[in-house]
């Protein structure tokens, strides 16, 4: 395990390709309905080209995460850039406005390959004890991702068109790959004993990762739920688009800001994976019940701030309690795998929601949330030791 501090400013390219991936597939898919309109695309092609990124990141996250710790994290990090940026130029390149899917596609697989190696680097070069502080910082740049790419891909689209942004994506891509070949130190593989489908699954069966895979998988279901209904709520209410864009914005602000924070603090000792984690949780508990009980935009203002929190303080203690708790030489296939389940609760919280306000309504959805974290919380209470130590997590 590394035991060298490296200055902060070589981890900088990797919250740089954090931020790739989450302003890359927020910045297209926020402007899905102007292409549905030009090209007359049904909604099911609407839905289809959202779920074929994270369709891509879900299917090939592990196989890459695995050959992170094949080769080492450093070339599939600025290979999986590379690609990005090839699978952007050539949608610009073929002029063809229906390639929209087979591009989303290449930027979703080339994602699934720089956004493990990502996170195990940032593992990787933090000495043990540090880990939820630079995981807040690697989620806190998602973020910033995730909340500008609808803003600034909408303004993009209206100057330049769905070119202009795909080739805006690939050039951002480049730098940052560039950034990394320049500043990101090689870190070698670790020597790895064979390792069968049996060992895998036990591994990933453990109790040491389940859990921080399931606090992640609620942190990005709430965020999901939060972005896509949140809105839909406010235009019940007689609110205008533009505080409906305001509580999205704020969601996912709250997120970004309270990460960096919740890891320092568990990195201080001034809170444990337990207590974190249940009170993250509780914070979205509260937010959604606000939001589907207290009808209005302040009930809605004032959960979204809540669970942007909450989702905040999830995050890094997911991601630091897998750093400490995962075998260094396994650490790539380890954060591939837990990403899929990220990947699920972003799918599978809006589906969950979508459900209960189509045989109900939307507030009940809401409240079906609720009750889906406090379940969470509940387990996480029970599962995890209450004197557990940030750094003891993985005993």
């Amino acid at each position: 395990m590394n035991t060298v501090e490296h200055p902060r400013y070589r981890y900088w390219p990797l919250y740089g390709a954090g931020f790739v991936t989450a302003f890359g597939a927020h910045s297209i898919a926020a402007n899905l309905g102007i292409y549905g309109q030009q090209q007359h695309a049904s909604l099911l092609t609407i839905g289809l080209l959202l779920a074929v990124y994270d369709a891509a990141e879900v299917v090939l996250k592990p196989v890459f995460g695995a050959l992170v710790d094949r080769v080492g994290p450093r070339p599939v990090l600025i290979g999986g850039l590379i690609g990005f940026a090839c699978a952007s130029a050539a949608f610009v390149a073929a002029g063809d406005p229906g390639l929209l899917g087979l591009a989303r596609f290449g930027q979703g697989a080339a994602a699934a390959a720089f956004s493990p190696a990502a996170s195990t680097l940032v593992a990787r070069l933090q000495p043990p004890g540090g880990h939820a502080r630079r995981f807040g910082s690697y989620g806190a740049w998602k973020g910033l991702g995730y909340t500008l790419g609808p803003l600034v891909g909408g303004a993009v689209v209206t100057v330049g068109g769905y070119n202009a942004l795909f080739a805006s994506l690939g050039g951002l891509a480049v730098i940052v790959a560039a950034w990394a070949a320049c500043i990101v130190p090689r870190v070698e593989p670790l020597p790895r004993r064979r390792s069968t489908v049996v060992d895998l699954a036990r591994r990933l069966g453990r109790r040491t990762f389940l859990l921080p895979t399931l606090i992640l998988a609620a942190s990005t279901a709430t965020l999901s739920i939060g972005v896509g209904f949140f809105p839909i709520l406010a235009a019940s209410a007689g609110a205008g688009a533009l505080l409906s864009g305001a509580l999205v914005s704020v969601l996912s602000a709250c997120a970004a800001l309270a990460q960096p924070w919740a890891g320092r603090v568990l990195d201080a000792g001034r809170i444990t994976y337990r207590s974190g984690a249940v009170a993250g949780l509780t914070a979205c508990v509260v937010g959604f019940l606000v939001a589907g009980l207290l009808v209005g935009p302040v009930g809605l203002m004032i959960g979204a701030i809540v669970i942007g929190v909450g989702a905040g303080v999830l995050t890094p203690l997911g991601f630091g309690a897998l750093a400490a708790s995962a075998p260094p030489e396994r650490l790539g296939e380890t954060m591939g795998s837990a990403e899929v389940g990220r990947e699920l609760g972003d799918a599978g919280g809006p589906i969950l929601v979508g459900a209960v306000a189509a045989a109900a309504t939307l507030g009940l959805g809401c409240v079906a949330a609720a009750a889906l974290m406090a379940g969470a919380a509940v387990l996480s209470a029970r599962a995890l030791p209450v004197d557990e130590s940030p750094t003891s997590a993985a005993s």
